[in-house]
């Protein structure tokens, strides 16, 4: 139903209540069916009020099982089910296999929809990429491949393919234009229609899956925002990729189909099964690899993966690649691009080239991250109202650039094909193969991999869906071709050394091809910090059982390196720059950190606003809820007695207040209690200073809005006129058992407690009595705090200077107290993250704020000198009067 209620419902009530002032005796009794649906009605209402808060899985575990054991919310359903016989029985199983084979129903739906919006974005983003370097004169919509398809060989023109001017500075021209054109566009559409489609979105769907609320950012909205703007932004040439948005795009599609069945729309646990298996889909159809895909969502992705999560992300997986295979948008068999296979074995003698790639791929990882972070800062501080111009200016930028160099100038996924390839399967492309011009190809092989590298640190981030898995490994596979050529030279030099000996002498020894594809697994590995499904990925991508054991090498080389700098990968450093709410799966094994041992007590926040059992007026309930951001408050017996009654959530209490404004005759001084009446037994009316006749009133769980003592459960209540209503009562809406420790419980169980069962909050008790409660962001904001305290002191002692007390990275947020008091008003700034920056160092970002002032003041310097010379052109003399602004431009 429609919020606020629809008029019919008013009218209703209203009908209701004048047959009840009439002294009617008649009550009307609710159906089961009926309680059930408005239920359904109000759980639907609270959602409403849940953007940016944390789920309770533990209430939505137990509200789901209460559904299910209320049977159905539809009468004709219900009636059958009390259907006795052979008739009532067949019924009840097909009932019942309905309702198991609807999960897989919805998983199927979701895998097909994947796997067709993969396949239109991979034909659409091949095209546009094509359309930068020229058009095909037989058809304006054919790709160069298929436009020079059976004339000549792949990736080589023909004479149907004209390229843009037909010489060398018009096409560069116009391939700048395009990518300008391509990033205006994406960058427009993203900040007009759909904000949230900007970015990865990989490390706020972690979040969402471990309890954080982001309305709007799985919506209709953005995915097809999302799905438009990704083509377009891949094609502008950004070093950004394809494969993280398309987990979003995929994880949008899933909460998309589910929210159209009722069972997965008011459970939170049911459609985080959906969004986890909807991430593997999105892996999968991305990189050609279903059980990469599974693996990527168990490792990567959900905190707490069941079987059942298991194996509704392998199945669909399995559909979404199936239809994309399907589909076949390259016309090669192919799930994607850059898949490849080798027959050839590899040698020991080239283990410590596969070591010396894994080594890059750890330090490559470090350096984006550390320095990728210091430019998201910059972003942040200086043009976050200016999205637009950063995404076109970074566009041209990369195509003025890019042009220059053969291994940038195309796609980013063409450049892995053309690197995966062995010399003797099509790879020699423009002299890659040929020893002759082997040098050469090293000098563009190292600039491209220095030039890819700096353009990944400051593209990722900008306002267009940016992935940054597919340029990581297009800068591994750079690297590692050009190591693989310079080991194929040593083999041509030094044939007869002896680590050469066995080399076949009639047969290629050395495949470059494979160093290419070892040095992509190593840059993925090193930006995500994620090991067996990266190894998984690039198996599947080759087909090969032979490059498993290299593969684990530069795996297990890269994750040794990348572990010597910490942090973990790119998706968790943004998810602390950003300061979501989000818990790490395992504890630091570092033994001497004491941050972990010591009680709660030195954790949990004491100064909280709690709610009295009794005596509340309801006006002073309203302007709590209003004039603060807390998630809920603690319920007590009273301000002096705070033995703990339970805990009412923000969200359940405003539906409930906007319920009770409804009621007619309601007292402006009306009061409010937590603790649930009974109902009476005797019809007698009291004595008037008692005022217990009275409605109380009780919204919710009933489906009635008024209730007096005088009636049963589930019926109206008669209301004499004149009578206003004094007291209301929001029992039904307390938790009464909630989660509660001791002061003295160490801060490591506590953690256990939130990742294991996942409350919203947890209240600290004193036999009984409350002194206090804490949340996620406490326990992260007591990890950073005695972090750089740490830090500084060790710094501080090193140096020989006194240590600076660190600030809080969360004070600056007006959701600081609220997410203590209430349990979860989080802060979406820049998180504990950007202490981390300035802690470490922030030498990028101050050399970018540098150059950012340096280029205004040449900026308005240049104008002037325009301006000057623009009012002399024309006559007028007022050029020579200008006064000199280059003292205050120098100046400022």
């Amino acid at each position: 139903m429609s919020y606020p209620p629809t008029s019919d419902r008013e009218e209703f009530e209203e009908h209701e209540l004048l047959s009840a002032e009439n002294g009617h005796d008649h009550q009307r009794e609710l159906s089961d069916a009926e309680l059930r649906a408005e239920e359904a009605e109000r759980e639907d209402l609270m959602r409403r009020y849940e953007d940016f808060s944390t789920v309770d899985w533990i209430q939505d575990s137990l509200l789901e099982r209460t559904v299910q054991s209320k049977g159905p919310t539809n009468p004709i359903v219900a009636r059958l089910d009390r259907i006795d016989g052979i008739f009532g029985y067949i019924w009840r199983l097909i009932r019942k296999g309905l309702e198991e084979g609807e999960s897989w129903v919805v998983v199927t739906l979701v895998g097909v929809t994947i796997g067709i919006s993969a396949a239109l974005i991979s034909i659409i983003t091949a095209w546009l990429s094509d359309i930068k370097l020229g058009y095909c004169t037989t058809g304006w919509w054919l790709t160069q491949k298929y436009c020079c398809l059976e004339i000549t060989k792949e990736f080589e023109s023909c004479a149907e393919w004209r390229r843009w001017g037909g010489v060398w500075p018009f096409g560069w021209i116009a391939y700048i234009l395009w990518a300008g054109i391509f990033s205006f566009s994406a960058a427009f559409l993203v900040k007009n229609f759909a904000p949230y489609a900007a970015g990865s979105g990989i490390s706020e769907i972690k979040c969402i899956l471990g309890g954080f609320i982001i309305k709007g950012f799985l919506s209709v909205e953005t995915f097809l925002i999302k799905g438009l703007t990704l083509p377009l932004a891949i094609a502008s040439g950004l070093s950004v990729g394809k494969e993280g948005p398309s987990v979003h795009v995929a994880c949008s599609i899933g909460n998309v189909v589910a929210r159209l069945f009722s069972r997965y729309d008011r459970s939170h646990l049911k459609m985080r099964e959906i969004v986890t298996a909807s991430s593997a889909a999105g892996v999968a159809v991305a990189f050609g690899s279903p059980i990469g895909g599974v693996l990527f969502s168990i490792e990567e992705m959900n905190q707490t993966f069941s079987n059942r999560t298991m194996w509704r992300s392998f199945v669909c997986a399995l559909v979404a690649t199936f239809t994309l295979a399907s589909m076949d948008p390259f016309r090669t068999g192919k799930l994607v691009l850059f898949q490849v296979s080798y027959d050839r074995d590899w040698h020991y003698f080239e283990i410590p080239a596969y070591i010396i790639i894994g080594i890059f791929g750890g330090l490559y990882g470090a350096f984006v991250i550390k320095f990728n972070l210091q430019v998201a800062a910059f972003r942040r501080k200086h043009l976050a109202n200016h999205g637009i111009a950063e995404a076109v200016t970074l566009a041209i930028i990369t195509a003025f650039v890019g042009y220059m160099n053969r291994f940038l100038r195309i796609d980013m996924t063409e450049s892995l094909s053309l690197l995966f390839r062995e010399c003797e399967g099509g790879g020699d492309h423009e002299g890659l193969c040929q020893t002759s011009s082997q040098w050469r190809m090293v000098n563009s092989l190292l600039i491209a991999t220095v030039v890819r590298t700096a353009l990944v640190v400051i593209s990722y981030g900008c306002k267009v869906p940016a992935g940054i898995f597919v340029p990581s490994m297009a800068v591994g596979a750079t690297f590692g071709r050009m190591v693989g050529i310079l080991v194929k030279a040593m083999h041509t030099s030094y044939p007869q050394a002896p680590w050469f000996a066995a080399c076949a002498p009639d047969a290629p020894c050395i495949t470059p091809g494979t160093y290419a594809f070892l040095g992509a697994a190593a840059a993925l590995g090193g930006i995500t910090r994620i090991t067996v499904t990266v190894v998984v990925i690039m198996f599947e991508l080759t087909g090969a059982l032979t490059y498993i054991l290299p593969t684990m090498i530069v795996a297990l080389v890269t994750k040794a390196v990348s572990d010597q700098f910490g942090g973990g990968g790119i998706a968790d450093q943004m998810i602390r720059l950003n300061g979501y709410p989000f818990l790490e799966k395992e504890d630091k094994e570092d033994t001497t950190d004491k941050a972990f041992i010591e009680p709660i007590a030195n954790v949990m926040k004491k100064d909280i606003i709690v709610m009295a059992a009794t005596g509340v007026p309801l006006q002073q309930i309203g302007e709590m809820v209003q004039s603060t951001s807390y998630q809920g408050f603690p319920v007590v017996k009273s301000e002096s007695d705070r033995t703990i009654i339970g805990f009412v959530r923000k969200n359940e209490l405003r539906y409930a207040l906007d319920k009770a404004r409804r009621t007619r005759n309601l007292s402006s001084n009306a009061l409010c209690t937590f603790q649930h009446t009974p109902p009476l037994t005797t019809d007698k009316p009291s004595a008037p200073e008692h005022l217990q006749r009275p409605d109380i009133v009780i919204p919710g769980r009933t489906g009635s809005i008024f209730r007096s003592p005088s009636m049963g459960a589930g019926g109206f209540a008669r209301r004499e006129s004149g009578v206003e209503v004094e007291e209301v009562d929001f029992g039904e809406y307390v938790d009464e058992i909630p989660l509660t420790v001791s002061p003295k419980m160490p801060l490591e169980i506590v953690l256990q407690l939130f990742r294991r069962m996942g409350p919203r909050v947890i209240l600290v008790s004193d036999q009984g009595k409350l002194v206090g409660l804490v949340t996620v962001k406490d326990v992260l904001r007591h990890e950073v705090v005695e972090h750089h305290r740490h830090t500084r002191l060790t710094s501080a002692n090193t140096a020989g200077i006194s240590p600076i007390t660190p600030r809080n990275p969360y004070t600056h947020s007006r959701d600081d107290s609220s997410s203590t008091a209430g349990g979860g008003g989080w802060d979406l700034g820049f998180g504990h993250q950007q202490d981390a920056i300035e802690g470490n160092g922030n030498g990028l970002e101050i050399a970018l704020e540098e150059g950012f002032a340096w280029l205004r003041v040449q900026g308005s310097r240049v104008y002037n000198v325009l301006y000057d010379q623009w009012r002399n052109t024309l006559g007028r003399g007022r050029g020579r009067d200008r006064p000199n602004m280059d003292f205050d431009l120098n100046e400022e």
